[in-house]
């Protein structure tokens, strides 16, 4: 990082059109012809940013615009959201390879790929549409397919697949199913697990001056929720901290993130809410939870009820986490929505460990079990406005509206 200048020649167009290259998978021309074109005026600036600063590719194309994220470690939240059992994510490369075999802008019905699907399915286990859980997977991964713009729909509705094995839909190849998946330095058959998937990102590559380090530590930032030092002598976080003010001064001249940095903790975050972000607290009720929670824990911490680990994390007991939650909800649970307020504290507590493991916030040890608090937890607070704490006290003693 010694010596570097700012050369990209960044402005306004050129940080938002990274915004929306970071936050999308793609950025398809025929959906999106403002955003394509903010991108490709700016595209020169944009390509050596990325791939000075974090090594991704920027790849131009005349139906499509796409930034090659690809991450430093695979984390939770990185799967496709829609999806809900192992068996989506495998009707969906199954689907990837029907679209293979087909031509751009030919049309297939859904009865064909039902059928073709069948004997592409990898399992003892093969589909049965007759079963519901199965055509509810293949719903989900056709509905994720016309999001992500690797199939279009020409005509019927793919929900009523939910009730009837009969249903039938049109559908057809658009040009950019051909580029979903990215190029890899060897057949996927050869990789066994998915640490050499990522491992191979950097085969063939001299780390010449700290190069790839830059690379891990910016994508982690850009990526992940938050990045933390995993061991004294952690030298992505070494790093973070050698070079602090250059990384804060880099990142905060072109996006509109902020650059923050603690004893154990390092990560990105806005001063003011943006739509196309993924942000936390995001509008879910299970996101207001977690800061009533971070309230109790802090309220605990101060009381030395919990004590701070080296690293900087919290432990408890599953026992512990949920009477924490029963705390919280006796506390705050009167403003909380229909679903938890009547719902019980072990099935709010499971939620919220779900969801706190999404964002870095908390996780289980796989040995021990024991709930592992992270140092971003202790960072956020939430309560109630004052005059919405004596509406609701109102309301509850008195029965007014």
């Amino acid at each position: 990082m010694e010596g570097e200048k700012n050369t990209y020649g960044f402005d306004e167009v050129a940080r938002e059109a990274a915004e929306h290259l970071l936050e999308q998978f793609w950025i398809i021309r025929d959906k999106e012809p403002v955003k394509y074109r903010m991108v490709r005026d700016r595209e020169q600036v944009l390509r050596n940013y990325f791939l000075e600063k974090t090594g991704f590719r920027l790849i131009m194309h005349r139906h499509f615009i796409k930034l090659e994220k690809v991450p430093v470690q695979p984390e939770t939240w990185m799967g496709i959201q829609a999806f809900r059992t192992p068996r989506d994510y495998a009707v969906f490369c199954c689907l990837l390879a029907f679209l293979e075999s087909k031509t751009v802008d030919e049309q297939f019905l859904l009865s064909d790929l039902c059928e073709e699907l069948q004997s592409l399915f990898p399992s003892e286990e093969s589909l049965d549409w007759t079963h519901y859980e199965h055509r509810k997977s293949l719903v989900r991964v056709l509905q994720t397919g016309v999001e992500l713009g690797i199939v279009q729909l020409v005509d019927g509705d793919i929900a009523q697949f939910n009730y009837s094995e009969s249903s039938e839909v049109l559908y057809e190849v658009p040009v950019v199913s051909r580029y979903f998946m990215r190029s890899y330095p060897k057949d996927l058959l050869e990789f066994e697990t998915k640490e050499q998937i990522l491992a191979a990102e950097w085969w063939g590559k001299e780390d010449i001056s700290g190069v790839q380090r830059r690379h891990r530590v910016y994508r982690q930032l850009f990526l992940s929720p938050v990045t933390y030092r995993n061991e004294k002598n952690d030298s992505d976080f070494l790093y973070l901290r050698n070079f602090r003010n250059r990384i804060r001064e880099d990142i905060e001249r072109h996006t509109e993130f902020r650059f923050e940095l603690y004893r154990n903790t390092a990560l990105l975050t806005l001063p003011e809410r943006k739509a196309r972000f993924t942000l936390f607290p995001d509008n879910k009720a299970i996101s207001d939870i977690a800061l009533h929670y971070a309230a109790v824990v802090r309220e605990q911490l101060e009381k030395e009820e919990i004590q701070t680990q080296p690293d900087g994390t919290l432990r408890v007991t599953p026992v512990d986490f949920e009477g924490l939650v029963r705390l919280c909800k006796e506390r705050y649970g009167v403003g909380w929505s229909k679903q938890y307020r009547e719902g019980t504290v072990p099935v709010t507590a499971k939620e919220l460990l779900e969801h706190l493991t999404d964002w870095k916030m908390a996780d289980r040890d796989g040995e021990t079990g024991v709930i592992i608090l992270y140092p971003l937890l202790a960072r956020l607070t939430g309560d109630y406005p004052r005059d919405y704490k004596d509406k609701v006290f109102r309301e509850v003693n008195t029965g007014e509206k």
